[in-house]
This record gives C-alpha cells, structure tokens and sequence, in this order.
C-alpha cells in the first residue's frame, strides 16, 4: 500500500501522515505498535487518571480517544473499500471523551488490552485490501479520503498520541 497523495485525504491529516516513516504501512501497524504498547506497560496502574495539566485528557481518556478514532477511521475504510459513496459525518473528538465512563470504572490495563485487540483487527483489515481497494475514495466530514490514507493517518495519529504521552505525561512522573 503506497503512500497516499495529499488530494486523498483532508489538510489537517497531513501532519499525522508526515509521521509515519517510510515502509510498508502494514508493517508499521504492528512495529509502531509495539513500541507504544512497551510505552504503556511501563506505566502503573495508579497513573491511569494522572492528567499533566488541568483541563487535559487523563491517560486512560488518552488511550480511549486513540481507540474511538482508531475504530472510526476503520470503519470509513471498510464503506469506502466496499465502494459506499454514503457521505459520512465527522466526529468531534472532544465532544467524545466529555461522555466517557468507563475511565472511571475499568482499569489502565483494560485499555491497554482494548488498544492492542483493535490494532491487531486494523492490520487484518488493511491487510486484506488490494491495491485497488486501497486506492477508493470516499467522503467524510466533508473531505475526500482514501483507503490508504486512512492507514497512514490511523499509524500517524498513534504517533503522535504516543510522543505526547511521553513528552508530557512520562516526563512528568
């Protein structure tokens, strides 16, 4: 699955797919994955509800907001590989973690485990689409995205979550 070209996804998404470094995004998935996952099984179960500011996400809302996306953009890849040409409605990520409950309820580890279920699901899914696949587009929020785009924003978006868990919640520990 080649890179995708800028008129395949949405201006804002150009930082998350900068990035991702050069390869098969396929095995990217599952390499920069484990290296965030390492990340997180250093962190104690204390620190799941430690926010480096107020105001700011807590690391279990973190690792949810990093899911939810995860599981969006997925499910955009899979209508636009089927060739929906549906418009699909945006998400506002913020509006997402305000309703979060079960930060409260369920431990850091069970996220921990979630994120790593849902990548394992994302590489079976990109990994089964063809060239052709790969290349559909369709739209959401607005903008045209493609099947690849999609994969590098979601490997894209994970580093980005992971470099500011290191640089700002790690650091502070």
């Amino acid at each position: 699955m080649e890179r995708p070209l800028v008129n395949e996804y949405a201006t804002f998404y150009g930082y998350y797919i900068s990035l991702v470094p050069e390869g098969d995004i396929i095995e990217l998935m599952r390499s920069e994955h484990q290296k965030t996952q390492a990340i997180l099984q250093q962190i104690s179960p204390s620190m799941g509800n430690f926010r480096y500011a107020e105001g700011k996400w807590t690391i279990k809302e973190l690792l949810q907001h990093m899911i939810d996306s995860e599981r969006i953009m997925n499910y955009r890849a899979l209508r636009f590989a089927r060739k929906d040409k549906t418009e699909l409605p945006g998400f506002e990520q913020d509006d997402y973690v305000s309703v979060l409950e079960e930060t409260e309820r369920f431990p850091l580890s069970t996220f921990v485990e979630d994120w790593e279920i849902l990548r394992e699901n994302t590489v079976r899914l990109f990994s089964r689409f063809n060239d052709e696949e790969s290349k559909r587009t369709g739209r959401a929020n607005a903008s045209i995205f493609s099947v690849r785009a999609l994969a590098y924003i979601n490997v894209g978006h994970e580093l980005h979550h992971r470099n500011i868990l290191e640089e700002r919640y790690l650091k502070l520990v």
